[in-house]
């Protein structure tokens, strides 16, 4: 799949306090069929599987639309966490499969 998405975030709905280790912004962005105001993308701050099946409202931060597609949606491949290491410490390392 292949699809590229314009975005806004209201960055005054950002606090530190939402930041994964200081500084990556954690969100999930949904795209709908249906297309309003010129969007048709919602962005939320990510939330845990258990405030997802606890009912929890997502808190929307922004919004924007699907700008291009190869009209294929294909899921991620999953992947295991690579735990920090005193070896690997600052250093960049590719994503784990």
């Amino acid at each position: 799949m292949a699809s590229l998405i314009s975005c806004s975030i209201d960055l005054s709905k950002v606090s530190e306090g939402v930041l994964k280790d200081g500084k990556y912004l954690q969100i999930t962005i949904a795209v709908n069929d249906k297309t309003e105001f010129n969007h048709n993308a919602g962005i939320f701050f990510s939330q845990s599987k258990e405030d997802r099946e606890g009912g929890v409202a997502r808190e929307y931060i922004g919004n924007g639309r699907v700008i291009w597609t190869d009209g294929k949606a294909t899921l991620a491949d999953p992947y295991e966490a690579v735990e920090k290491s005193p070896a690997t410490k600052g250093k960049k390392l590719p994503l784990a499969k």
